[in-house]
């Protein structure tokens, strides 16, 4: 499996279904209004978390992929995507709606993009589908998420092997509130993180004794 991040919650993860077969999945591709530019992307699917800007640029993507708005379960091309209903805020949608969380899974590995996720912490029927999860994209800027100090709440529910933040400041990104950096959130686990603009992982390369964190570069 190979993931890369092109910042905000815009992930590009490639997998193999079988042993001549590669799936592509982009999680939550952004319109470039947001300051950040996506490269040339295809794939055969696309997940979009909720319904903002910042994350619902489907058309971005080539390829004619099936497209994933929304709760339920999934299968494309052997490759099985969860969604799971939560909130983009504290209050129950009050604020900013309804976001879904996706669990996929391939090549014996579990991973979780939490998109927007604003809750305070994952309910009891969430973390059933997600607790233990090899891999955890979350965010820690804040502002429209939850903060870093939130997120490191919920990376000890889920107890990932491998947590790769997202959703925070980088250069260029340009929101009507700014966001928080990551190295608050670096911080508040108090792991050294691995930096790398490309990750390659399988279920041999997790971690078996401790948590790892990787910073990923776009």
């Amino acid at each position: 499996m190979v993931i890369q991040w092109f910042g905000q919650a815009c992930f590009e993860v490639r997998t193999k279904s079988g042993p001549n077969s590669e799936v592509t999945i982009v999680f939550d591709p952004y319109d470039p209004k947001i300051g950040l530019r996506l490269p040339k992307l295809n794939a055969d699917i696309v997940a979009v978390s909720h319904d903002h800007y910042d994350h619902n640029n489907v058309a971005a993507v080539t390829g004619e992929p099936f497209v994933i708005k929304g709760p339920g379960e999934y299968e494309v091309k052997q490759t099985f995507i969860y969604g799971i209903p939560s909130w983009h805020d504290s209050t129950l949608g009050t604020e900013r709606g309804p976001n879904t969380i996706y669990l996929l899974e391939s090549e014996g590995l579990s991973l979780v993009h939490l998109g927007d996720f604003g809750q305070p912490e994952l309910t009891p029927e969430q973390l059933e589908h997600i607790e233990g999860a090899d891999i955890l994209f979350i965010p820690v800027g804040g502002t429209y998420t939850v903060n870093a100090k939130q997120a490191g709440a919920i990376v000890s529910q889920v107890e990932p092997r491998l947590i790769i933040p997202m959703h925070y400041q980088v250069p260029g990104l340009k929101l009507s509130k700014p966001l928080d950096s990551v190295d608050r959130f670096i911080h508040e686990l108090g792991l050294k993180p691995e930096t790398t603009d490309k990750l390659k992982i399988s279920l041999k390369d997790l971690p078996q004794e401790e948590m790892k964190l990787v910073v990923l570069t776009h």
